[in-house]
């Protein structure tokens, strides 16, 4: 699976986040486990 501009992974073993920053073929690994995407934190709501 190819990673994507923009899209932040996080490592489950470490906590490391990663910013792609650069789009390319392949997975990211951290600690010989391959890193989760993480989902889209929601905005905060305004009145």
């Amino acid at each position: 699976m190819p990673t994507q501009l923009g899209k932040r992974f996080v490592c489950e073993v470490c906590n490391t986040e990663v910013l792609v920053t650069k789009a390319g073929e392949g997975d990211l690994e951290c600690c010989g486990k391959p890193m989760e995407m993480q989902q889209p934190r929601p905005l905060p709501s305004s009145d």
